[in-house]
């Protein structure tokens, strides 16, 4: 939730968040939207449809290429490693680009 206060706060015009039906998403929706009421629009997911989350594509790249021989010495090195490959995806617009086009959502 900060962190879509501030992207609000910093680019100054309606966020339209694509969220699935967590209900922590809907509890974060249902207090954003009390916050800050026109500031933000939701736009929800199917019910089950990891197909359409584009997150999910990113996890399925970090645990089946990134990460697909990795034997980590204990969990502390296990969560190194996710996080390495997070941040190194997070800094390839080509490749997180693949992951919209692979959800095939209408945004």
């Amino acid at each position: 939730m900060q962190f879509l206060r501030e992207l609000r706060r910093k680019l100054r015009r309606l966020l339209i968040v694509v969220w699935d039906r967590w209900r922590v998403h809907r509890a974060a929706a249902k207090r954003l939207q009390q916050e800050a009421p026109g500031q933000f629009l939701f736009e929800w997911l199917p019910a089950y449809a990891p197909e359409l989350n584009p997150v999910e594509a990113m996890w399925s790249y970090s645990k089946h290429c990134a990460l697909a021989n990795f034997v980590p010495d204990d969990v502390h090195e296990l969560e190194d490693a996710v996080v390495e490959t997070i941040c190194e995806q997070a800094t390839n617009p080509r490749l997180k680009r693949s992951y919209f086009l692979a959800a095939k959502l209408n945004l």
